[in-house]
């Protein structure tokens, strides 16, 4: 099996895992905002301190940043951030199935944006396997609010769905693009990469708490028990979409990441007991089956 497939797949399971976290944070102990800085002031230590560990011991210097790493590494970190905000506010709207099923249309996107960046286009094969595996997503996807969902597609919702698709292909591209211009075997390059835009978001987001949200940074050292563990599984999931996203196009790792859909589905059922629908089975057939055939066409 290709490096890339392996380290998707495993981003899948961590971001699953911090997911689960964060919900348990998110529901009481911390707002929205601290709930997402969690993941990036707990997982930055890590990141630093594993990458110097990691120079250290392999006697490897860090590798020259070019102007154009930090451009992308700036933009991926920026438009995660807005990408995150954005989702955040959809929560809140009446519509928030539609909202969500218009983010998920970020695969979709992503190969947009990789070609206009980067330059990088994929295949027929691959592409017929990236719209088999989106129809099983918006299945997935759509709520109890399904029913209205062709007489809500106008509004704050949609809008908000398809901006933090966009804001999150423009990140994956960036990050892709921000990798590939260091001069490093791929996993140094993923490390650096991760490095970089952690302690960026760590800083911007900070900066937002202590300005919009004061206290919430003290909330967030005091859930610390719980929150560590959202840093560690963020850093493992980081880096391995980092080393996808080094090795293969980012619409590719994208697609193949949807399999995250189902194992967000076995959590729900495995952990808090909730039982599967016909449509959510038919839609983790379909990701399944692009999932395979992805791995078959590339």
């Amino acid at each position: 099996m290709p490096l890339w497939v392996t380290a998707t797949l495993a981003a899948a399971i961590f971001q699953t895992l911090r997911f689960m976290l964060q919900k348990s944070l998110s529901s009481g102990a911390l707002s929205a905002g601290g709930a997402t800085f969690s993941r990036f002031v707990y997982s930055a230590p890590f990141v630093l301190c594993g990458l110097a560990l990691w120079l250290a011991v392999t006697g490897m210097t860090m590798p020259g940043l070019t102007g154009r790493f930090w451009a992308f590494a700036v933009a991926g970190g920026l438009t995660q951030i807005l990408a995150t905000v954005f989702v955040v506010l959809t929560f809140r709207e009446r519509n928030f199935a539609v909202g969500i099923t218009f983010k998920k249309t970020e695969v979709i996107q992503t190969v947009l944006v990789g070609v206009v960046i980067l330059g990088e286009g994929i295949s027929a094969g691959a592409l017929v396997a990236i719209l088999v595996g989106l129809s099983g997503v918006l299945l997935l996807s759509r709520g109890t609010e399904a029913r209205g969902f062709w007489r809500d597609l106008t509004g704050r919702a949609p809008l908000l769905g398809l901006g933090s698709g966009v804001l999150f292909a423009v990140s994956a591209v960036s990050y892709r693009g921000a990798s590939l211009e260091i001069d490093a075997a791929a996993p140094l390059r993923a490390a650096v990469t991760l490095a970089v835009v952690v302690t960026l978001q760590t800083v911007v987001m900070g900066a937002w708490l202590a300005i919009r949200e004061r206290g919430e940074i003290a909330r967030v050292w005091a859930a610390r028990r719980v929150a560590v563990w959202v840093g560690l599984t963020s850093l493992l999931g980081s880096f391995c979409w980092f080393l996808a996203f080094t090795l293969q196009t980012a619409a590719y790792v994208n697609a193949l990441g949807q399999v995250e859909m189902i194992f967000s589905l076995l959590a729900s059922v495995l952990f808090f007991r909730e039982t599967v629908t016909r449509r959510e089975t038919v839609g983790m057939a379909l990701i399944a089956i692009s999932v395979l055939t992805l791995i078959l066409v590339i």
